[in-house]
Formats: C-alpha cells, structure tokens, sequence
C-alpha cells in the first residue's frame, strides 16, 4: 500500500471513532417512581416507621439510594375522600408502582386503575374484598401481605375473657365504612357465642358516641372493650384509651401503637416488618415481575404486648399464663 493512500485509509477510520464513541455511550438511566399512599396522618409515628422501615428494605436490593428512583408519598389521614384524591393524585404522576397501606388505600386506588401495579400492607383478607382472585394466584395488578385473616380477631375475644373470666358483654369499636369490618365483627360474634359473651358493634362516627358507649358498658359489671385496627377508628385512639381508664374497663387492641399509648393489651402481626417484607415485591416487580404471579404472603410474626402500668391502675390482675406469653410487658 502506498503512503497516500494509508493516510487516506487512516484518516477515515479516525473520522469515524468519535460516530462509534457517541453509540457506544450508556443512555441515562430512566427515572423510576414509587408512590406510596398511607392511610394514617402525616405525623402518625407508627405509619412514619413503616415508611423509613420500607425505604431502608430498599437498600437490600440496591435502590433506596438510587439517584433515578424517586418516591411520592402522600398521607390519607384515615379519610376515604382523602384516600380518593390522592389516589388521583398517584395515578396521575404515572408511578412504575404503588406501595399502598391499608384496605382503604388499595381500594381508592383499584377504583381508578385496574393496570397500575399495587403491593399492599396491612389489608384484611384481601380476597374476600375482591384486591385479588385468590391468595395464592392473584390475578390482577395487586398483590402483597394481608394483615390478618377474619377469624384472626376472635382472639382478641379470647384475650379479654382470660383477663377478665366474668367477662359477660363486649363492645367492639370498628369503622362501617371499611369493607372489611363487618367480617371481622361477625367473626368476633361468632366466638362470642361460645364463650357466652355479648358482643356488640361500637360507632366511631363521633366522640359524644363513643362516650356514650363506654359509660353505658360500664354502668354494667363485666364489660370489656375490642378496639379494631381499621382506618376509621384511628384518630379516636387516645379518646377509647382515656375513657377505658376513666371507667377501668379491660381493653384489647388492634394497633401497638395504642398499648404505647397506655392501652391495656395489644395482639396482632408485626406492622412494621410488613413494610420491609414489601420491598422485596417491590423490587422484583420493578425488575419485571408481574403482581398476578406472586402470592398474598400472611404474616410471619405476631406479637402480644402487655401494659402492666395501665393494668394496676385499673385494678385488675392479669394471669400469670398470658404475662409469660407476652413478647413485651410495659412497666
């Protein structure tokens, strides 16, 4: 080859590097969102640990730190028309997926898309209010982990006849409007019947009602309070808690939360490790799993937590059978 044209030669093989370079260049990252609707309010301190416990999950799988991942969380305060528009709100900035908690959240959502993958916390039989075909397939675009399943909360009943063996009627606080409710109140009911304690439903519409309840049980020895876990009944918390104390009435509790706040007893599944368990869902949805293939998961872990403090204050001697039970007793 003559030196002419290796020059020539050369000179269009270095013309053409900067082309090749250019298409060998990796494309930005595209930017995923995960939109996270809660049912608490933005300051409830138990739904801010299920957020940080879930973005901390993340970082198993390499993505709480990601800088192409973005969360939008928005707080429904245990307010259906709340859930609705924010759920709106969700839809509408397009997430690649949405961690929702609680059945009323998943239900605002569903009501908008039937195509937007959801994993859910903390639902109650999920099946049962039509979120999924079945737990075992899915079907649909939301799948996650149930809180419970309805003949669960006869243990709470249970749990309040051991404390208090004389225990003859039982008020149950539970919120109406939640699909759910009327499932679990009948389960309750039904271990009433054999334990021959009277159960009735207790309205959370107002506090003068609430009130009314609790002075009415009281005025009767024997009662007994069950306090639910549905969204409803959360901001009359510390109402219920107060008004048990005032009128030493025995009190069980869906929610830990209450127990720290001075309820008497707590039962149910660990909240909490509900949301680090979703990061795993969430993670291989992200990486192109679909909802409909992957299992309703039912809690690994539940806790009995005991406030012995409130318990003396109100007079009443626990036995020893369930104290040894308890995975925490607050003195």
């Amino acid at each position: 080859m003559q030196r002419r044209e290796f020059i020539t030669l050369l000179g269009g093989v270095a013309a053409t590097w900067p082309l090749a370079a250019q298409t060998q260049q990796p494309q930005p990252a595209r930017i995923r969102r995960i939109g996270i609707l809660m049912n608490r309010a933005s300051d409830d301190q138990e739904g801010q640990a299920g957020v940080a416990a879930f973005k901390q999950a993340l970082q198993r799988f390499e993505r709480a730190d990601d800088p192409n991942l973005r969360f939008d969380v928005r707080w429904g305060a245990d307010n259906i028309d709340l859930e609705r528009r924010y759920a709106a709100e969700l839809v509408e900035l397009s997430p690649d997926i949405v961690l929702a908690s609680g059945t009323m959240s998943v239900g605002a959502l569903q009501n908008i898309s039937r195509e937007l993958p959801i994993v859910f916390v903390g639902v109650t039989d999920p099946a049962g209010v039509g979120f999924v075909d079945s737990l075992a397939r899915p079907g649909g675009n939301a799948t996650g982990f149930m809180l419970f399943e309805f003949g669960f909360t006869g243990k709470w009943l249970e749990i309040l006849k051991q404390i208090e063996p004389n225990l003859k009627r039982a008020a149950v606080f539970r919120d109406a409007a939640n699909p759910a409710a009327m499932a679990q109140f009948g389960a309750i009911q039904a271990v009433g019947q054999s334990l021959g304690v009277e159960v009735s439903s207790a309205s959370v519409r107002n506090p003068g009602e609430i009130e009314r309840v609790v002075i009415d049980l009281a005025k009767s020895a024997n009662g007994g309070l069950i306090v639910t876990p549905n969204a409803g009944v959360s901001p009359h918390h510390d109402l219920i808690i107060t008004l048990a104390a005032r009128h030493k009435l025995p009190a069980v509790y869906g929610n830990r939360s209450n127990v720290d706040g001075g309820g008497l007893i707590f039962y149910g599944p660990d909240r909490i490790d509900q949301f680090r368990r979703a990061a795993s869902y969430v993670d291989r949805i992200l990486r192109g799993e679909k909802p409909a293939d992957l299992p309703v998961q039912v809690p690994t872990k539940y806790e009995l937590v005991i406030n012995l403090k409130t318990a003396k204050a109100i007079g009443l001697t626990l036995p020893t059978a369930l104290l040894a039970r308890a995975d925490e007793v607050i003195e």
